[in-house]
């Protein structure tokens, strides 16, 4: 059983910043993929950053590319997501999610977080 827990949202003003954290326990942290998905009200999860268990390999949404920068302490166990200019589109709840594979696809993640949510707004 794998737990993963998620914080670090809240309310931020457009142009803003935001690092989210994603505290793994239960199982081996290190040789599994890690990444970060969203979802908005009325919509579906979506991909928004992943990286590999090595930290070598990493892609992002083109909607938050440059924007937002994913990293990961594998002794601590932890992912994280840095947002900044932040815009009012990137409202949503975020979760995230481990995978054997490096995988942009969100049924290839085997557990979830319970998700944090983001808003952002003035």
């Amino acid at each position: 059983q794998v737990q993963l827990v998620e914080s670090g949202g809240g309310l931020a003003q457009p142009g803003g910043s935001l690092r989210l954290s994603c505290a793994a326990s239960g199982r081996p942290f290190i040789t599994y993929a890690m990444g970060w998905f969203r979802q908005a009200p009325g919509k579906e999860r979506e991909f928004v950053a992943v990286i590999s268990w090595t930290g070598e390999v990493i892609d992002y949404a083109d909607s938050v590319r440059g924007r937002f920068t994913i990293s990961r302490d594998n002794a601590k166990n932890t992912v994280y997501l840095q947002m900044n200019s932040l815009k009012p589109e990137d409202t949503a709840v975020y979760y995230c999610g481990i995978s054997e594979y490096y995988s942009t696809t969100k049924s290839r993640y085997d557990y979830w977080g319970q998700g944090t949510q983001v808003t952002v707004s003035s």
